[in-house]
């Protein structure tokens, strides 16, 4: 190929063919191009680019192959990361919310409780201190009435040591029984 190239600048045109020749001259001397060395330098250049592209290159390429890889799953990831921290975003408030209004509820069920057991506790004070006040009214009706009893046979007693001492024993038994009688039924009336 060099060959050729040589042939070529030394059949150019006329009137620069002198100039030319020299110059091709001047680059084959200036950087030792010699036609019978080339085909095997170029040989050996094409051995060492293919030794440097299967041994060198190749697997530089493949690890950079694997680390675009590694770089895209890691991008594919993030998407995937990110999308299940807003949906589990979602879900902590969906969960809150719900827990919100269970805990509103589970209040309003206290407070409703709480209302029917205040109002329960009421009726059973207000049952309680009915009774107490009817079993305190029972009872000083007892006693009124034992009081009473006293206080008539008292009186009864008194009435017949009244009229034994103004009488001074002039009334019979049965006279002083009827004068009792008589004075106990106008005490009951």
């Amino acid at each position: 190929m060099f060959y050729q190239l040589t042939l070529l600048a030394v059949t150019t045109v006329p009137t620069e063919e002198a100039g030319l020749a020299d110059t091709v001259n001047g680059i084959s001397e200036k950087f030792k191009i010699y036609p019978e060395l080339f085909f095997p330098q170029l040989i050996s250049f094409l051995i060492v680019a293919i030794l440097l592209k299967k041994f060198a290159f190749g697997p530089i390429q493949e690890m950079l192959e694997q680390r675009k890889q590694r770089i895209a799953d890691g991008e594919a990831k993030l998407i995937e990361i990110e999308k299940q921290l807003a949906d589990s975003a979602k879900h902590t408030a969906e969960v809150v919310e719900k827990a919100n209004a269970d805990a509103k509820r589970m209040i309003e069920e206290a407070k409703a409780s709480a209302s029917n057991i205040v109002e329960q506790k009421t009726q059973e004070a207000i049952s309680s201190a009915q009774q107490i006040i009817s079993k305190a009214e029972a009872a000083a009706q007892a006693e009124r009435a034992q009081i009473a009893a006293e206080l008539k046979r008292e009186f009864g007693r008194l009435v017949a040591d009244t009229a034994q001492n103004a009488t001074a024993g002039k009334l019979t038994a049965d006279q002083q029984r009827a004068i009792n009688d008589d004075a106990l039924r106008q005490v009951q009336a």
